[in-house]
This record gives C-alpha cells, sequence and structure tokens, in this order.
C-alpha cells in the first residue's frame, strides 16, 4: 500500500516539484497532515536565509516518538521495528517489536528523569551500536531531552570538546563495543574525557563487552540497574512531552573548515516529516519491506535512515554492529539473505572495499529478496555503480545515489527508485521542496547555455523543512559558514556539474573539508592535531584520490629534528592525530618537508599542495609570486 505522499510515478514526480516550488506551504502542509501532532501549526512557514532564521510548522506541538512508535504500536504492535544483527554471527540476534520498543523506551525515558534530566538538557550519547543505542536516543526525544550521540570512533579529547561545547551534564555509554576484531574501551574513553569535567552529572553504562571499568560512586550507573528499577516501580509507559516543533531534536557534530567542530541543531517538526517524506519517497519503502542501511548511528545517515525516518514510516529497520569483512567480506549478503532485506543503503567506500574480495564472498548468497539499492556519503565513482547494479541487484534493483549533508537533515538529490530516471555517477534531480542551482566564484548563477554540461557551486535557494536551524551555542558562525557566502543562499561547499537534462553531478569539496569514506574531515582541524607533537613547526592537509576511501589525507610536516627512523616519527605522528581527534582522522601519507609553499603575506598556497598530492606536478601554474618558490621543487621531489 502506498502512502498518501508517495510518488508513484515520473508525471507525479514533476507535479509535486512545480507545487512544492510554486505553494511550498501547501505542499509541505499537505505532508505534515499525515503524522501525529498535538497542536496543529498557525503558520507553515517563516524564513530569512539572512540572519539565517528558518521556522516551519510555528505554533504546532508534537512529539516524534509518537510518530515512531505510539501510532504503529496500536496498528501493528507486533510487527518488528528494529532487527540486530550482532558483531559476532554466532551471537543470538535481537528484535524488537514496535510494542516493545515502545515500552522500552518509555522505561528509559523514567531513567532519565530518575536521575535528573529534563526537558531542553543535554545528553551525550556514546554506545556501539547495540539496540539500546536506538533506546536511549528515542527516549531523549520521548522526554523533550537534546540528544548529541558521538561515533565511537572519536577519541576522549574529541569528547571533551563536544561536551563543553554542548554544555552537557549527562552521559549514556557502553562498557565497551565490539567492531570487527576488535573492542573497543568507551567507558574508558569517557573517564579519560571527563579529566577535569565539572559539568556531567551522571554516566548511565550499559552492560556489553563485560570489560573491566571503573564506576564512580554518585556519578556512575548500570542501565540494567536502572531498567530493573523502574521496573519494579511497575513503569510501562509515559506521556511523550510535548514539543514545540522548532523545539531542539538534537545536536550533531561535524567537522567544517575551522579546527572546531560545530553543533549542527536540529528541530523536532520539519526534520520528522523531512525524513520520512525523503525515506518514503526515496527508496519507495512499501508496508512491510526489510530497511538496511548500514551505517552508524554517530553519524546523520543513521540519525535519519535508520532512526527517525523508517520508524515514523513504520518501516522494520536493521541495525549491524559489525563491520563489512567480519568474520569475511560476505558479511553484508550473509545478513541480506538471513533477514530478507528489501533494502540495502550502504556507503562507496564499502562497495570498493568489497570489490576488492573480488566474487568469491557472493557466491551462493541469495540475494533475490533485494528491490532498492542505494549509496551516501559520496559520489560513487561509475566502477563501483555498475558492480553493485550487476553482481548485488542482478539488474533488477534501482540504485538511488543520494546527495546530502548532516546540515540537511535528510536527502536532497536522489533519484527516486524506479520513479525518476538514474545515471552512474550522478545523484539527478533535487526532491520536491529542494530548489538546487549553481553559482559561480561571483554568486552569479549559471544558467544552461546550450552545451550538454555546466559547472560550478552548489546553493540552494529557499528552505526545506528538515534544513539546520543553528550551530548550537554559536548562530553567527551557523550564518558566516552557510549563508554568508552567497547572499540569500545557502551554500553546501560542495562543487557540482548540471547536465541539460537538470541532474546533477557532485565533484566533492571546495572548502578545506575532505570527503574520507563518507566522513567529513575539517583540514584544519587535523593540522591542528599533527602541530599539537612536540617535534612539529608546521603542517598542511589536503585531500587526494584514494581508491577505496574516495578521499584519502595527505599531510605535509615541516619537523624540528627526527631522530633516527621516519617511520617511528611517522608512527608518532598518527598516535597524537589518534588520541587528539581518533582514527578516522589519521593520514594515509605523511611527506616530511623542510618548507610549504607560501605567498609573501604567509598564506600557504593549498593548491599547490593539493596538485603535488594528486600526482599533478607538472600544471602548478604560476609559482614566482611564491616566498620561496624552490620549496615547491624540492616537495616535488620527495612526493611519497
Amino acid at each position: 500500500m502506498a502512502y498518501p505522499y508517495q510518488i508513484t510515478s515520473y508525471e507525479a514526480y514533476t507535479e509535486a516539484y512545480k507545487k512544492s516550488i510554486e505553494n511550498p506551504e501547501a505542499f509541505w502542509s499537505d505532508v505534515a497532515e499525515n503524522f501525529t501532532w498535538k497542536k496543529k501549526w498557525d503558520s507553515v512557514l517563516d524564513w530569512n536565509f539572512t540572519e539565517p532564521n528558518v521556522k516551519w510548522f510555528s505554533g504546532a506541538q508534537l512529539n516524534i516518538t509518537e510518530n515512531c512508535l505510539d501510532r504503529h504500536a496500536k496498528e501493528m504492535g507486533s510487527t518488528p521495528a528494529l532487527i540486530w544483527e550482532p558483531n559476532d554471527p554466532s551471537e543470538k540476534n535481537r528484535l524488537l517489536t514496535y510494542s516493545k520498543l515502545l515500552e522500552r523506551v518509555c522505561q528509559f525515558g523514567q531513567v532519565l528523569k530518575n536521575n535528573g534530566v529534563k526537558k531542553g538538557d543535554r545528553v551525550c550519547i556514546y554506545m556501539g551500536m547495540i539496540p539500546e543505542l536506538a533506546v536511549v536516543t528515542l527516549a531523549c526525544a520521548r522526554i523533550g531531552a537534546i540528544h548529541s550521540v558521538i561515533f565511537g570512533g572519536f577519541s576522549a579529547q574529541s569528547i571533551a570538546d563536544r561536551l563543553y561545547d554542548a554544555q552537557a551534564e549527562f552521559i549514556v555509554t557502553c562498557d565497551g563495543a565490539f567492531r570487527g576484531a576488535k573492542d573497543i574501551p568507551l567507558k574508558s574513553v569517557i573517564d579519560d574525557s571527563l579529566i577535569g569535567n565539572r559539568s556531567i552529572k551522571k554516566v548511565i553504562v550499559v552492560t556489553r563487552t563485560r570489560t573491566p571499568i571503573s564506576m564512580l560512586k554518585g556519578r556512575d550507573v548500570w542501565y540494567e540497574d536502572e531498567m530493573k528499577h523502574v521496573e519494579e516501580q511497575g513503569i510501562h509507559f509515559i506521556e511523550a512531552e510535548p514539543m514545540d516543533a522548532e523545539d531542539p531534536l538534537f545536536i550533531l557534530y561535524t567537522s567544517g573548515s575551522t579546527g572546531k567542530p560545530k553543533g549542527v541543531v536540529h528541530a523536532c517538526g520539519g526534520y520528522m516529516v523531512y525524513t520520512d517524506y525523503s525515506f518514503v519517497n526515496v527508496f519507495q519503502y512499501k508496508k512491510s519491506q526489510i530497511h538496511f542501511c548500514t551505517a552508524d548511528i554517530g553519524w546523520i545517515t543513521g540519525h535519519s535512515y535508520i532512526l527517525y525516518g523508517p520508524l515514523s514510516a513504520g518501516a522494520t529497520t536493521v541495525i549491524f554492529e559489525g563491520v563489512p569483512t567480519y568474520p569475511d567480506a560476505g558479511r553484508f549478503w550473509d545478513i541480506v539473505a538471513k533477514y530478507k532485506v528489501n533494502i540495502l543503503y550502504t556507503a562507496p567506500t564499502a562497495i570498493r572495499s568489497l570489490m576488492g574480495f573480488g566474487l568469491g564472498p557472493l557466491q551462493d548468497k541469495d540475494l533475490s529478496s533485494l528491490k532498492v539499492l542505494g549509496t551516501v556519503g559520496e559520489p560513487i565513482n561509475e566502477e563501483a555503480w555498475h558492480w553493485y547494479d550487476e553482481h548485488v541487484g542482478k539488474k533488477q534493483c534501482p540504485i538511488v545515489d543520494t546527495w546530502w549533508q548532516t546540515e540537511t537533515g535528510g536527502i536532497l538529490i536522489s533519484n527516486l527508485a524506479g520513479i525518476t530516471p538514474s545515471k552512474p555517477s550522478w545523484a539527478t534531480l533535487p526532491l520536491p521542496g529542494v530548489q538546487m542551482l549553481l553559482v559561480d566564484e561571483k554568486g552569479e548563477e549559471v544558467l544552461d547555455d546550450g552545451n550538454e554540461t555546466v559547472s560550478g557551486n552548489l546553493c540552494i535557494k529557499g528552505p526545506w523543512p528538515s534544513v539546520l536551524r543553528t550551530t548550537y551555542g554559536d548562530h553567527e558562525r551557523c550564518r558566516t559558514n552557510y549563508f554568508a557566502t552567497y547572499p540569500n543562499l545557502y551554500f553546501t561547499g560542495d562543487g557540482a556539474l548540471r547536465n541539460k537534462e537538470g541532474y546533477y553531478r557532485i565533484t566533492g569539496r571546495v572548502d578545506d573539508v575532505l570527503n574520507v569514506s563518507g566522513h567529513r574531515i575539517g583540514t584544519a582541524e587535523v593540522e591542528n592535531a599533527i602541530n599539537m607533537h612536540a617535534g612539529v613547526i608546521e603542517s598542511a592537509v589536503v585531500g587526494y584520490p584514494h581508491d577505496v576511501k574516495g578521499q584519502g589525507i595527505y599531510a605535509y610536516v615541516i619537523f624540528g629534528h627526527i631522530h633516527g627512523d621516519e617511520t617511528l616519527t611517522r608512527k608518532d605522528l598518527l598516535q597524537t592525530v589518534t588520541r587528539i581527534i581518533g582514527s578516522i582522522a589519521k593520514p594515509d601519507k605523511i611527506q616530511f618537508v623542510t618548507g610549504l609553499p607560501k605567498t609573501r603575506s604567509g598564506k600557504i598556497m593549498r593548491r599547490i599542495l593539493r596538485k603535488i598530492a594528486e600526482g599533478e606536478t607538472d600544471n602548478l601554474g604560476d609559482t614566482s609570486t611564491l616566498l620561496d618558490p624552490g620549496v615547491v621543487d624540492e616537495i616535488k621531489r620527495g612526493k611519497l
């Protein structure tokens, strides 16, 4: 059965798109009518991109968990909401129906209240991919606390920075996490992050790995003990806190072009409407299908397309604790066969990595349940697209190549599975309500000039419901990052091509942000970490093409004095970056240099360094204006 707002033909897409642009208020009001509201809105949309100030469904009250849980528990309580696949395939999986998930969320909501959490408080979540992560996240939303999930790969220093920025007072973590062959000591990382912290009142710890951990009296409590206490109180249901549509739902930290991560804030009402709408339409979700998004809930993809989008649509969503290559490279295909997965949404990095193992891991795997394939995090290259199409989809499954960002909340450009055309490595057309355009460096719109393809910087005109509302505690940063570059436009930071059909192809970042395995990492953040090492005088970081990750990290480092082996010094630097940011930000290549190409005003010419890292050493442009042109030849000779 189709949803009332599901687009079922190309003609319906063009009609919906036209209406959404000509009369966005009427369009989104019609979509929003399909949700449960405690109080309807006074106005659909108030906005300007100057301050910026965007309000959707002003005056409305809701709770997103009533839309994700209560309404489905009434009608289809015995339907699986979550299927959890553990890291070790020999361990028993777990299944939570909508009724059971609602009960657990209510009980943990009471645990949070018992521990002093109130509406508007910030709760930091640092957990592995287990069902309790979904329970904790939704429980925060249930009671009106603002959740901030931190990916399990970040270091103690990165967590400390985020705790401080969010002014968090509560943490939920695990003793440890399993990820492939590794055990990750989550609680001890949290303990390190709390050295000197005076604001955290409670740390709630879920048992997973049974790793020995330290529990501080008065601060640290066990999840299981707290849940048992609530059970003994006889609590199986709590009312959902009424939230204004514009109340913050969560903060999610993302890298920017400066060294300090920024807390992107999403609001309850618009985010709910848009994630549901985009999920149903992009994946052409049908009732009772099994949806498997392979992302981590610590990233926006997990928020929007493991939890909130699928659950609000009443879908069954798979949560996977492990990695695609453990215990072997057939793990994804085993999961698809085991649960008869209909929709598989993963990253090009994962696809390229699995391609490297050949077709052996796919042999004798029953993938016949698959109906839709999707990619996320970075543009997919044509070779990987065709491999995915041929060997996973058997040329029977449309591939949706989705483009969006932490800041956009949901998918903005994508073909709709089997409804609108696909084109390998092109994200294709914007979703209804999304007005994309290309601008040149002066901010003037790039119009089609009769040629096949035009290029420019990708911008968006006008708001969609899940646009970020602010960066936490620093609204000016939100304005300057996204709305100040080009007046009255949201600037994505990406470059793009547009062909004569109006399809978009993302060509990559045009600012100092790298896209490594679909994760955004600021070059300044990595440079700051490298520069913390006692022997480093200065560094510059750029991206370069990487066969698996899409982009790799190339660091040029001026080091005071290398004692002995360069290899050992490189390991020291990698350890420093891991300790300060986390292993996801480790440079792939570190080249030691005696100088960096700088202008006379002292600006590092990263354009030159990027070209050298990319292997383009002949066409570097004019280097005569550099303070020391000779340094370029030295860097070229030493290229790794």
